[in-house]
């Protein structure tokens, strides 16, 4: 799955994207439809439907703990490029605080996933009303929202045709809302959607499969009109949502927008672009409040960073027996092959002085954060051979005026005032044993984390190949 650090800085995706290996061995039903090139490395072919459905599924189950049905003649969402819409909505209206109301939100055509009210749901408990025109979405949106306990936060109701904001609120008029997301039906008619007349000729084609049922990617007037219908309801709505969204899969569609807002004479208006590898949306946002606090839009000079790719060595399964041996020897909670593994890179740290501490990560995997104060793993064989030809020596007479030895440098968490480098150290389980993964953070060098994550792969290799 091609991501880049372009996508929302808090998107669990930005620099862990899903590892196919791992999930094709932990869910058989994605498994299926997995393969392995040449090289060795596990692939998805994102040009057919059913695997880019397993992927949404399996993504929603590992990450969010969400079980979802999706007819294959619906649209099938990708995970992470929601999830940048989400956390946008988060910078919109901020976290709550103590006292405050539950955050309320609207989706405007939640489709067969119902996916943006179950990721909010589940990540912030907002309560979500979350409309539908068409027959098959509805009932597998409801489904969805039952299957995973979530009626109490998501109410999935059916409305007429063309039925936007107005109409959904009537039976809601007490209730203020603090926004609503929509991902409006992005062509006008089916030349459209099928790219004719309406993509640049030098553009590559489209890496993914384009599902989905009419009322979802076709609308009168594409997504010009559409999302000028929302803001004809927002004018008469105004104060009773704080803040009124829509997705963009066009950018031309932005200036037009805008200029109808400022025409119109609201207030607060933004906007964000959301990116996940070569699909790129745009989302617009507008409020009719003064006080709302509004996220600078993406500045126009801004370069696409070139992904970092972290560096990594794989320990295999006989290996990590060994380590889980000694791990269970010393401490009898390490139990779990990244558990073990962890545990002897925080002792290998310790020993290097180099400074660690452990971080909030994912279900399945460990995280470190590492920060190296100084150069402790080059030369080590060397400077082992010299200590040995000194030990024999005998020790100097200590006198009143011979200074104390030297403090050994700490090993408990904290940052030194001067440093090497900072990075993130990932533990997780892969299909042949467990990958270690190191992520620049910051520092003067990168060559430094280069060489320790040599030492560290010859480490496990020197102490685990030793003849018995």
């Amino acid at each position: 799955m091609a991501l880049n650090r372009s996508m929302h800085p808090r998107n669990r995706y930005k620099d862990r994207p899903p590892d196919f290996a791992y999930l094709a061995s932990k869910y058989p039903e994605f498994q299926q439809h997995v393969q392995t090139n040449l090289a060795g490395g596990v692939m998805l072919n994102f040009k057919d439907p059913e695997a880019v459905r397993a992927l949404t599924c399996t993504l929603l189950k590992e990450d969010f703990g969400l079980s979802i049905e999706i007819p294959l003649e619906r649209l099938i969402p990708t995970v992470p490029l929601r999830l940048n819409y989400i956390h946008w909505v988060e910078d919109l209206i901020g976290s709550r605080g103590d006292g405050e109301a539950q955050r309320r939100g609207i989706d405007i055509g939640t489709g067969a996933s119902c996916i943006y009210p179950l990721l909010g749901a589940t990540m912030n408990d907002w309560h979500f009303l979350a409309t539908e025109v068409d027959d098959i979405c509805y009932n597998y949106a409801k489904k969805n929202v039952e299957q995973n306990n979530l009626s109490d936060l998501i109410k999935v109701v059916k409305v007429p045709q063309k039925t936007l904001l107005m109409d959904a609120l009537k039976e809601e008029s007490s209730i203020i809302y603090d926004f609503c997301m929509c991902n409006p039906p992005f062509f006008a008619n089916q030349l459209e959607a099928q790219g004719v007349n309406s993509r640049n000729s030098r553009r590559p084609p489209p890496s993914s499969v384009n599902t989905g049922g009419v009322t979802e990617i076709m609308a009168e007037g594409g997504e010009l009109e559409f999302v000028k219908r929302i803001i004809h309801d927002s004018l008469q709505l105004k104060r009773r949502l704080r803040w009124y969204s829509c997705m963009l899969g066009k950018k031309c569609s932005l200036t037009p927008l805008k200029e109808e807002l400022r025409k119109q004479g609201v207030p607060k208006v933004t906007h964000t672009e959301f990116c996940q590898g070569r699909t790129m949306r745009w989302a617009l946002a507008w409020s009719f409040y003064e006080d709302v606090l509004v996220p600078s839009p993406p500045s126009k000079k801004r370069k696409m960073e070139k992904v970092r790719k972290p560096l990594t060595f794989s320990i295999l399964q006989p290996t990590i027996r060994e380590l889980q041996i000694k791990a269970s020897a010393c401490d009898s909670s390490q139990n779990s092959i990244v558990q073990a593994v962890a545990a002897w890179l925080e002792k290998t740290l310790s020993d290097l002085k180099v400074l660690h501490k452990r971080v909030p990560s994912g279900a399945s995997e460990l995280s470190l954060f590492l920060t190296a104060a100084e150069n402790t793993w080059i030369h080590v064989r060397q400077k082992r051979r010299e200590h040995a030809r000194q030990v024999p020596r005998a020790p100097p007479v200590c006198s009143a005026e011979t200074s104390a030895p030297e403090q050994e440098a700490p090993t408990t968490p904290g940052t030194p005032p001067h440093f090497l480098f900072k990075c993130l150290l990932n533990v997780k389980p892969e299909a042949v044993g467990v990958l270690v993964e190191m992520h620049w953070v910051e520092g003067q060098n990168k060559d430094q984390m280069n060489q320790l994550c040599t030492y560290l792969k010859n480490a496990v290799l020197r102490t685990f190949t030793k003849p018995q």
